[in-house]
């Protein structure tokens, strides 16, 4: 996985060893994407989805690794509203930090996410740029490690999609 800062943007990247379409239905499938959003030790519990322009994912995580100290029994809403889908290649939707009604938390950034699926002999790479209002609010969710765990909830994809090949 590669990270790279552009101004208020965090670009990540990593290749997957799958198909465009495998990988697009890890994202766009409610179950698959249960079963490996959020990073290591954590359980993604769908509220809502409903994957389509101006539809909303209202998702609950939960740490179930007693390993994980304070972290362990902790609840972290999220609530993506989809803003563009091209299948099998492009999504953009926000994403916030939200509570358990789907109301943005105050004092958290809100960011505006495109993952781009590229196909390259029987490879994708998936390429997410997270943009921010501010440089202040980037380093507001670098500070809460966000690279930590986009790694670790890629490994989770890379697993699902092993599993399914």
């Amino acid at each position: 996985m590669t990270t790279n800062v552009e101004g208020r943007v965090l670009v990540i990247e990593r290749v997957f060893n799958a198909p465009r379409d495998q990988v697009f239905k890890a994202f766009s499938e409610p179950e698959r994407l249960e079963s490996w959003w959020g990073p290591k030790g954590w359980q993604t519990e769908n509220r809502k989805f409903d994957f389509k322009p101006e539809g909303v994912w209202h998702y609950c995580m939960r740490c179930t690794d007693e390993n994980q100290g304070e972290f362990f029994g902790q609840e972290s809403w999220g609530k993506f509203v989809y803003q563009e889908i091209i299948a099998p290649e492009k999504i953009v939707y926000t994403d916030v930090f939200a509570d358990q009604e789907g109301n943005a938390v105050d004092g958290m950034p809100e960011m505006l996410i495109t993952v781009d699926f590229v196909e390259h002999e029987g490879k994708t790479t998936l390429i997410t740029r997270s943009q921010f209002a501010s440089i202040e609010a980037l380093q507001q969710v670098m500070d809460m490690g966000v690279v930590q765990g986009m790694a670790s909830q890629f490994d989770r994809l890379d697993d699902l999609l092993k599993e399914l090949q």
